[in-house]
């Protein structure tokens, strides 16, 4: 073999070798699904739909938005847990399935500190809601009422381990009062038991709330976070009343465990990118108390840690149970 015919095939070596990992590093490469682990309708659903709008518009491939509800989240959270590792199956949820579901339930069938964190999408301020014909008209008289009236103060929750429930948990152990949770299958389920009386307070997101309270159907004692938020201004914090309270509401997209480093980074750039799209600057802007995050994933990494150690010591404080 003379020298040009090894030159030329050591090219074509190095040439098969960079097509090769083009294709490995391709992505993605079929449809992508995207698994909300609770029912279509509320703003983790309308959010993750916006979101896999703008993914299939940079990916030029189907991106599937799919419910798989039950089990608090737990049901879809577990699939996307035991789906191939390549970035094409993935979960955007709430915190709770990634923070409390193994804090309340120990034996659930994955381990959410095992996840691909990808990106912090969200953050939403929450609010403490009544019935407008409630005669309750703010925290002080919410606590009056429950310490008056001992477990006969029923308050949903979006089901059993979720953070609508430690919610609830934490108000009672703050306030020293005594009531009911009553859980359902999901946000919008809750909130209509609320508007039909069947229920007498929520924790809900404002970005869901807000259409009620400006309906005259909800009234807002409160909101969960550490400060006021300027749609609402005249509404003070749980906090006011009830010092150490805080509940934040945030969403986020994972992969599956031990999904390549590499898929996730893009994922997670281009979800920073979609978050910069006008269609989403237009509804972040439209929706109050909804604030765009796009973290990266080590980022993600170290909010869930802090998270879940924070709601390990209020679990053992107030005794909150699981399944």
């Amino acid at each position: 073999m003379n020298r040009r015919t090894i030159l030329h095939s050591l090219l074509l070596m190095a040439w098969c070798g960079t097509l090769t990992a083009h294709a490995q590093n391709r992505f993605p490469t079929r449809p992508v699904k995207i698994v909300v682990p609770f029912p279509p309708g509320a703003l983790t659903d309308s959010l993750a739909r916006l979101l896999a709008s703008k993914l299939q518009e940079k990916w030029q491939q189907p991106v599937i938005v799919e419910n798989r509800i039950g089990a608090s989240g737990n049901i879809g959270t577990e699939f996307v847990y035991r789906a191939p590792a390549d970035g094409h199956t993935l979960l955007f949820t709430p915190q709770s399935t990634l923070v409390l579901s193994k804090l309340m339930n120990p034996q659930i069938g994955f381990d959410p500190e095992s996840f691909s964190p990808i990106a912090m999408v969200t953050r939403s301020t929450v609010l403490l809601l009544v019935n407008a014909k409630s005669p309750i008209q703010n925290v002080e008289q919410l606590i009056a009422f429950a310490t008056n009236n001992p477990g006969k103060l029923n308050f949903a929750s979006t089901g059993i381990g979720s953070t609508a429930q430690l919610s609830n948990d934490l108000f009672l152990y703050l306030s020293k009062t005594k009531g009911v949770n009553i859980p359902y299958q999901g946000i919008a389920p809750a909130a209509n038991a609320l508007l039909a009386g069947d229920v007498d307070v929520l924790f809900d997101a404002m970005g869901n709330a807000l259409p009620q309270i400006r309906a005259g159907k909800l009234r807002a004692l409160a909101v969960a976070g550490a400060i006021r938020n300027p749609a609402l201004p005249d509404v003070p914090t749980v906090g006011e009343s009830l010092p150490g309270f805080a509940s934040p509401l945030w969403t986020g997209l994972v992969a599956p465990p031990k999904t390549p480093q590499n898929i996730i980074d893009q994922i997670s750039a281009d979800v920073a990118q979609a978050l910069r799209h006008p269609d989403f600057l237009t509804r972040i802007g439209s929706t109050p108390g909804l604030d765009s995050v796009g973290s990266t994933p080590d980022e993600m990494q170290r909010a869930m840690k802090d998270e879940r150690e924070r709601w390990a010591q209020i679990i053992k404080m107030t005794g909150s149970k699981g399944e």
